[in-house]
């Protein structure tokens, strides 16, 4: 069982590097209390987030919490990076199943016969419906995502993502070889074939479906582990119906959060892992 108390536990952190099937190397970090710990939790990133950003949440879920944590970068990107990005051969397929099914076998290996929690942001939690050895996850909890086209958008967001995917993001890409997300403000910079799967997926109503074969599996949710959603009533980005699609796919129901009912002045699409929304965080791992 979980211990909900607030117990101050010391914790070590180090850095762990493991491969994927494919051979790509990753770069993590592991954080663990000082006792055995109640579970062993998988963080997957967003889509252009580095895993430094979950660094002050995966530091409170080992020292408050008990649980044993992996923060860790997709091929390309963060502590993984092993550049010129514009050689990188990487697409969302690759950072959404073979890097997170990689980062799994890392932690079952460092922390074996343990609950094998994921708590997925964004991409983190989308294409696990997708993924194979999901048999030793007893639960999931993702954290504003969804499956969302660009119409799907209020405005005046929906502008910016119209320009996005329709001039800026693309041009950008075609001229640099990459995405400069830093240049752009929306993020790291991404490998090509990450932005360019990505837009195919946003920009189209069937989402990821002409991907599915060789690429990207088909979704087949089977597993008995507790699973659970969050929305944000004030996330432009993945607004609240659109993390419902994806819970559908899981068969189960999206949990929308309004940050006003916790104090919040805005969580949005990010800041669910800010120290300032930090009243949350227990919320996240109800269910």
């Amino acid at each position: 069982m979980l211990d909900a108390t607030s117990v101050q536990r010391a914790v070590t952190e180090r850095s762990l590097a493991f491969k994927t099937e494919d051979g790509a190397e990753l770069v993590g970090r592991m954080y663990r209390p000082d006792q055995r710990p109640f579970a062993a939790v998988v963080l997957n990133s967003a889509t252009g987030v580095p895993q430094t950003f979950y660094t002050h949440f995966a530091r409170w879920l080992a020292a408050e919490r008990g649980l044993a944590v992996l923060t860790y970068d997709y091929r390309g990107s963060g502590r993984s990076y092993a550049g010129p990005l514009r050689k990188v051969r990487a697409d969302m397929s690759d950072w959404g199943i073979r890097d997170q099914v990689a980062a799994r076998r890392a932690m079952r290996r460092e922390v074996p016969d343990t609950p094998l929690w994921i708590v997925g942001h964004s991409l983190g939690a989308m294409l696990l419906p997708n993924q194979p050895e999901m048999e030793d996850v007893v639960r999931v909890i993702g954290v504003a995502s969804g499956m969302v086209h660009h119409h799907d958008h209020p405005w005046p967001y929906r502008a910016v993502a119209l320009n996005f995917w329709f001039t800026f993001g693309p041009l950008a890409t075609l001229v640099c070889g990459y995405l400069p997300g830093k240049a752009l403000r929306v993020g790291e910079d991404l490998p090509a074939g990450v932005f360019w799967q990505w837009r195919k997926w946003c920009t189209s109503r069937d989402f990821y479906d002409a991907d599915i074969g060789d690429r990207l599996p088909a979704p087949d949710w089977n597993s008995d582990a507790v699973v659970r959603l969050h929305a944000f009533a004030d996330d432009d980005l993945i607004p609240p119906p659109q993390v419902g699609r994806l819970a559908q796919v899981f068969g189960t129901d999206a949990v929308v959060i309004d940050p006003g009912d916790h104090g919040l002045a805005k969580i949005g699409h990010l800041g669910a892992f800010s120290r300032r929304n930090k009243a949350i965080w227990p919320i996240l791992l109800e269910g």
